[in-house]
């Protein structure tokens, strides 16, 4: 039987594999990879770019202006599918690269899909050293790539066109494997793009993938409904992960059947509408009155698709010492912390065989009405706060304005600074799935590059809906230029920009911990000699979005208004309080590092009053 082959280079080889690599949503045959980001350089343009060029009207590649950008893209492109699907990025060799390697930990951190393809340097080494190349004397091997092993889930130098045929299903496995999902890094040396070999064409060939649901180990349920059914005070956790399995469904019928509170992280936020009657609210340092209370009473604890961050266990001081935790989780990983009783496995399979096997249980109404009772007081505590006019503009109010205008299925996206934890516990769900609180890596940056790549993903999904950023001054002024990206793709954004001038959250740590204000506040910035404030609204108008600044809430709420009815991106700025503006209530502990010996009275007395709290910290493994 004769053999049929294709003779491609490097480069054509992996773009013409992408093309053919498909998953089915919801009936719906689509490309697992959307498309690409992409700015092109002497290590990426010759080779890889021609093959991108021929492959234009399958894999639309996304201009970018900032490689780190590019990746925060992918992201929030991924995690608008719920890592169904992902975008590749592309950089040149050397600092374009380097670049991507913030975003690259933000996708590890957050176990989000994202493919790197980039520029390397060459595989004969025969020009070496050559532009950009970073010379380790004892390791001629050891490159600027490298440092993306510690923040890729797989990661592979090609230095023969033949190992694409291995590197390139591998990848692509790790990126859809539940578990183990986060990005991969392929390093492509310049020469080595170019090379070509003969390739089978069965590699070519439309492959069809499934997301695999692994279905838990019977025992392990056994022992989780064993602890359930024995329980007083129990308790949901839904993380992220319920949304990745779209498990929604399942969580919401095992609460409501047996009669168990749900509280939610910040990942898993919009698991449950906010008017769920066993929705008790966000759990952790950014959580809830509701939440934190009933989470220090629980006695039984099912973690469903969650990392337990320190976020979310106040620092392991949210819960009882005593209580049991049980993991649901499709890591072995995470569903083995603090002594869990591990349940390893799709969540909503998991979900599933819980709820059926728990048969006759519910939880006492006692308990469960309680949990009711603290949520309809946090309810009352969150209508005060985003009042208008109840103090000085601050984040809460222009939340709830917000929330108050805008449509059930917009997307709402933060990342960084005071906002998370403003958005978590303020912002009031309509629908399911519609809230992106990046606080995996909280990164500084991801608001408007996220939330331009959700964007993409949001027109392909919902292109009537929009999506909605919240900014502060902070991170606009480290990362925006993707405004203008939007405008150039016709991907609208609404951004609102709230800028207490300067890091004033950080300045709010600095000050609880004893400090004097020193280096975050602009005002209080030594070194700032020349006292400037920005004009964030002719900045943004300049990148071609239509921008105005609004003097308070309910100028805000006009403002946002007229940005619905537009048919392009919008940024509406607004000056919030750095003092009087923040949500101060809803918060556990939270262990950071606090001098242990100071000559100041004020940070020993703070050390002093944060240490008392250690004493709740459950010391598991």
């Amino acid at each position: 039987m004769k053999i049929q082959s294709v003779r491609l280079t490097t480069t054509q080889a992996i773009i013409r594999y992408l093309e053919n690599q498909y998953i089915n949503i919801a009936g719906r045959g689509l490309r697992v990879c959307g498309g690409g980001l992409g700015i092109f350089g002497h290590g990426n343009v010759t080779c890889l770019g021609e093959a991108l060029y021929g492959a234009r009207g399958t894999l639309p590649l996304y201009r970018g202006q900032n490689e780190q950008g590019m990746g925060f893209a992918a992201a929030g492109y991924a995690k608008q599918w719920l890592r169904q699907r992902f975008m590749f990025c592309t950089a040149s060799a050397g600092p374009g690269t380097a670049n991507l390697l913030t975003s690259a930990a933000l996708a590890h951190a957050n176990r989000l899909p994202v493919l790197m393809l980039c520029g390397d340097t060459f595989s004969t080494r025969l020009p070496d050293p050559v532009l950009q190349q970073l010379e380790h004397f004892g390791d001629p091997t050891f490159g600027l790539n490298d440092a993306f092993k510690t923040v890729s889930r797989y990661w592979d130098r090609i230095t023969h066109p033949a190992q694409i045929i291995q590197s390139l299903p591998a990848a692509l496995a790790t990126m859809l494997d539940p578990a183990d999902c986060g990005p991969a890094f392929i390093a492509l040396p310049q020469d080595v793009q170019g090379w070509t070999y003969d390739y089978r064409v069965e590699m070519f060939e439309k492959k069809v993938h499934r997301i695999r649901r692994v279905t838990p180990d019977a025992a392990e349920i056994a022992d989780a409904v064993a602890a359930l059914k024995a329980a007083q005070r129990p308790m949901i956790i839904a993380g992220g992960g319920v949304q990745y399995s779209r498990a929604v469904d399942e969580l919401t019928t095992l609460a409501e059947t047996h009669n168990i509170p749900v509280v939610e992280t910040i990942a898993g936020r919009a698991n449950l509408v906010a008017t769920h009657a066993l929705n008790i609210g966000p759990v952790g340092v950014t959580g809830s009155n509701s939440a934190n209370t009933i989470a220090e009473q629980a006695d039984v604890i099912l973690s469903v698709g969650c990392r337990l961050q320190d976020f979310t266990t106040g620092s392991w001081t949210a819960f009882a010492k005593d209580a049991q935790i049980i993991s649901l989780n499709a890591a072995r990983h995470d569903a083995g912390k603090h002594r869990s009783l591990p349940v390893v496995g799709d969540a909503k399979l998991g979900l599933e065989a819980l709820s059926v096997s728990l048969a006759g249980y519910a939880a006492p109404d006692e308990w469960t009405t309680k949990a009711k009772a603290e949520r309809t007081k946090w309810d009352a505590y969150v209508a005060k706060n985003v009042s208008v006019g109840n103090r000085p503009n601050s984040y809460a109010q222009a939340i709830g304005v917000v929330n108050d205008l805008c449509d059930p299925r917009d997307r709402v996206v933060a990342a960084a600074g005071g906002l998370p934890a403003e958005v978590t516990a303020n912002w009031r769900t309509l629908e399911t799935g519609t809230v992106d609180v990046e606080f995996g890596f909280s990164c500084m940056g991801y608001e408007i590059a996220g939330a331009w790549g959700a964007r993409i993903a949001q027109m392909q999904r919902e292109p009537e809906q929009d999506t909605i950023v919240f900014c502060g001054d902070g991170s606009y002024l480290l990362m925006n230029s993707d405004i203008y990206s939007s405008v150039l793709t016709d991907k609208k954004l609404i951004i609102l920009v709230l800028d207490n001038g300067g890091f004033a959250v950080i300045n709010k740590l600095q000050n609880n911990t004893g400090n004097e204000s020193f280096n975050n506040l602009i005002a209080d910035t030594p070194t700032a000699s020349t006292q400037v404030s920005v004009d964030f609204a002719a900045h943004a108008a300049a990148m071609g979005a239509h921008a105005e600044t609004v003097a308070n809430p309910t100028e805000l709420g006009e403002a946002f208004k007229r940005a619905k009815a537009a048919t392009g991106t919008c940024v509406i700025v607004m000056n919030v309080d750095a003092y009087d503006g923040w949500t101060t209530e809803g918060h556990t502990w939270w262990e950071v590092g606090t001098p242990h010996v100071t000559e100041s009275e004020r940070v020993r007395d703070a050390h002093a009053e944060w240490e008392s709290s250690r004493i709740k910290q459950r010391r598991g493994v």
